[in-house]
């Protein structure tokens, strides 16, 4: 458990909070791609880390993210104008753009500067004195990236391979969700809830494919060896970005089968998948009470071998869930007001829960929390290991910010490769560490990467 101090530590993200502090020393999503689809389009309403502010794509194509509220007397700029300046208002061919205030007329541009004031005298020099905070932005994989602290401290952007994607890998798509983000992020660093949370009656009708063996199984034998052993033994291995854990089980064949997941400081987490994987999952604080999950690929695993093929976790037989929606804002039809759709007859007869949802599933358990848990009620088992191990990264890491001004861990100028964070599973060979799987060290991985580059070299 936590005691309450820590848990305001932990949860609270406004600024000049601990937490908050610290969250605005990376780099955060603030919007998808798709939100600002076109120069001069419609802005787009942005609450982040405790923040109104609102984000526009002006007439020349650039994104800016500022306050919402105007400075003058603190009207919504979401209800703005996105044009060009007085002298060339539907183009930008002075250079002069931005959001024009509904109220009076005042205009801002991308920085934040006031680049015109029609209410006051043409001869005023007051506009070069107001600003509107404004903060810098990163548009990379389908999403908006956004750095909120001070610019004296920005590093640069974390590249976890979106920069280098391929149009077609692009893939972003984020969910709402009414609680607080770190809670909400427990649930990826919570390994052994899939054998319990996720759990369906139709596993048992599954056969034996052959894949329960050492080496990559199917996805079937996964959902098998989940339901088989519910107790999984937790490993937490630690590396520059925080952490990877491992998930252990027995197989019904007898084997031992590993579950990798990762968790890179403060909110990216990449669950397990066959063979690896480089998908992330990003717990992003709206406020306290309020976070957004993003979800996007970072880079396009080739799986040369066809190990994952079928890979997807809701391609199995008889799966009694709805689609899942992975691209851009992702609808909720199961939520806390209709009690997540719950049918009890099906939670008797076919599924955990009765929620036919899998990744309402998740938001139930967290959701149903409370906004802000407090976790000085919890009593903790080992199968928590890797939830208690983020816990003490980030209070740890918040206080040291805090109280000796100790730069946080896991930012670009440190010179680490972002690209080699990676999640992984397997039936591991007699005497294989798991530790090495999905990282540089992996044959798989080494094949893979040395298969890109001849392409890349044969392209170039």
């Amino acid at each position: 458990m936590l005691s309450a101090e820590d848990n305001e530590i932990l949860t609270r993200v406004g600024p000049g909070t601990p937490m908050g502090e610290l969250l605005r020393r990376y780099w955060m999503p603030a919007a998808l791609s798709e939100e600002l689809p076109s120069a001069g389009g419609d802005p787009v309403r942005v609450r982040l880390l405790g923040e109104d502010l609102v984000a526009f794509r002006d007439l020349n194509g650039r994104i800016g993210l500022i306050q919402e509220n105007c400075p003058h007397r603190g009207a919504s700029l979401w209800f703005g104008r996105n044009e060009g300046s007085s002298a060339a208002p539907s183009a930008a061919a002075d250079g002069a753009c931005g959001l024009r205030c509904p109220y009076h007329g005042w205009q801002f541009d991308v920085d934040g500067r006031c680049i015109d004031m029609p209410s006051e005298p043409a001869s005023s020099s007051f506009k070069e004195r107001v600003q509107a905070r404004a903060y810098p932005v990163h548009e990379s994989g389908g999403v908006v990236w956004a750095y909120l602290g001070p610019r004296e401290t920005m590093t640069p952007f974390r590249d976890f391979g979106t920069d280098s994607l391929a149009p077609e890998h692009v893939m972003a798509g984020k969910t709402f969700s009414p609680c607080n983000w770190v809670q909400a992020m427990e649930g990826n660093l919570d390994t052994s809830h899939i054998s319990w949370l996720h759990q369906y009656d139709a596993i048992s009708e599954l056969p034996d494919d052959g894949t329960d063996k050492p080496g990559y199984n199917s996805v079937e034998t996964s959902w098998r060896i989940w339901r088989h052993d519910r107790a999984p033994r937790l490993e937490v291995h630690d590396d520059w970005y925080g952490y990877r854990y491992a998930g252990i089980r027995t197989s019904p064949n007898g084997h031992t089968h590993v579950r990798i997941t990762g968790f890179c400081v403060p909110n990216v987490t990449t669950v397990a998948a066959i063979p690896y994987r480089g998908r992330l999952s990003m717990f992003v604080p709206v406020d306290d009470e309020n976070c957004l999950r993003y979800n996007l690929v970072a880079q396009k695993i080739g799986d040369m071998h066809g190990y994952g093929s079928g890979g997807n976790l809701f391609d199995v037989r008889n799966f009694p869930y709805a689609p899942q929606t992975r691209q851009g804002i992702r609808p909720r039809q199961w939520t806390a007001e209709n009690d997540y759709l719950i049918d009890r007859e099906a939670q008797r007869t076919q599924n955990f829960t009765g929620i036919s949802d899998f990744n309402s599933q998740d938001l139930m358990a967290t959701e149903s929390m409370g906004p802000i848990y407090d976790r000085s009620q919890e009593h903790l088992g080992t199968s928590d290991r890797a939830v208690i191990r983020m816990r003490r990264i980030l209070i740890g890491a918040a206080k040291a910010l805090a109280e000796n001004g100790t730069p946080p861990p896991a930012l670009a100028e440190d010179g680490h490769d972002f690209t080699t964070f990676r999640s992984a599973e397997k039936i591991l060979e007699p005497g294989e560490d798991w530790r090495i799987l999905g990282t540089d060290d992996d044959p798989l991985v080494r094949e893979e990467l040395l298969a890109r580059r001849s392409t890349a070299s044969g392209q170039a």
